[in-house]
């Protein structure tokens, strides 16, 4: 009988550079909290159309898990997120839902801890430089600022990149149109998280021309 072979999980410097590798190919990753099963496949389809094919799940919603779950299954051409992501036991429940990077909208001890035994990688929410500083001193140098405009916006990363020169950010909560290409700007923003292009009121063509026009905003 062939037994499975123990693999130790990535060292911080190989889940960094996976963190750079998504958000480089992200530059927008859409924030989803999934209203209805039924949903899950032509939202990520529109998305995708769009040109956005990183995507973060939130566990906001009862269809988090099982997003995670179809949307690997049957959409693998997708990078597939967990977001929010509070404590340990929601750790390991969206590692087994097949998550390829977990999100958090802020910083616990015991979550970065259990996160550096994960092979998952992390970004995890900060919205101070004592909190950056908690997650720097264990070896994380990604991070989430979430709510951004709330914790100053653009003003706030421009001051936080004297400190912390070697950190990047994708700064989430009150992005969208209007300020997008301000964050894009700053050296220490790697991408951006939000939930504007998500309004499917108006159909799931609204959604894709609202990603691709996004994105358009970008060059």
């Amino acid at each position: 009988m062939t037994q499975a072979i123990s693999r130790p999980a990535p060292t911080m410097a190989e889940k960094i550079e996976a963190i750079d590798a998504l958000c480089a190919r992200a530059r927008i990753m859409p924030v989803i909290t999934i209203a209805r099963e039924e949903d899950i496949l032509p939202l990520a389809d529109a998305l995708d159309a769009g040109g956005l094919q990183v995507l973060e799940i939130t566990l906001r919603s009862p269809h988090g898990l099982t997003a995670i779950r179809r949307l690997r299954e049957e959409r693998p051409h997708l990078c597939v997120g967990a977001g929010t992501v509070l404590d340990r036991h929601m750790l390991e429940a969206v590692e087994e839902a097949g998550a390829q990077f977990i999100v958090s909208p802020g910083s616990t001890d015991e979550l970065l801890r259990a996160a550096l035994q994960s092979p998952v990688p992390m970004l995890p929410g900060v919205a101070s430089a004592s909190e950056i500083m908690v997650g720097y001193a264990l070896g994380y140098r990604r991070f989430k600022l979430f709510p951004a405009e709330v914790c100053g916006g653009t003003a706030a990363l421009k001051a936080l990149g004297g400190p912390f020169g070697d950190i990047r950010f994708c700064p989430t909560g009150g992005v969208g149109p209007a300020n997008l290409q301000r964050y894009m700007a700053l050296p220490n923003v790697m991408c951006v998280g939000g939930s504007w292009m998500l309004d499917s009121s108006k159909g799931w063509d609204a959604v894709r021309q609202a990603s691709a026009d996004a994105l358009a905003l970008l060059g």
